[in-house]
């Protein structure tokens, strides 16, 4: 797996969504993952998620464990070569993720 997207969320359930979409969109054509791990949102941003979004991955945290807390749980459990952390409030180009993984590439080589 080339990518995995971590996106710690805490009750944005709108701007979630818009980021989960885009960021679907921007992973058409490479192997990778999307974890959304949730700091005990009091909204029904993980009922959307559920709902909307059932092939990603999502961690819902008993209490809010803080930002550095909440995205290492979600990169320990990604799998991709590379790891792409947003916020959710981030809405993505489509061809974004293309871009980044083709400089990494570019740039290993040199």
């Amino acid at each position: 797996m080339q990518l995995s997207v971590i996106i710690l969320n805490y009750n944005v359930r709108y701007f979630l969504e818009q980021c989960v979409l885009s960021v679907q969109k921007a992973l058409k054509n490479i192997e990778g993952e999307i974890i959304v791990i949730d700091n005990n949102s009091s909204d029904d941003s993980c009922a959307m998620m559920k709902e909307l979004f059932p092939n990603v991955k999502l961690i819902e945290n008993k209490e809010n464990l803080g930002f550095p807390k909440g995205n290492n749980i979600g990169v320990a459990q990604a799998k991709g070569e590379y790891v792409c952390i947003l916020n959710p409030d981030t809405v993505v180009a489509e061809d974004t993720f293309i871009k980044i993984l083709n400089f990494v590439t570019l740039s290993a080589v040199e």
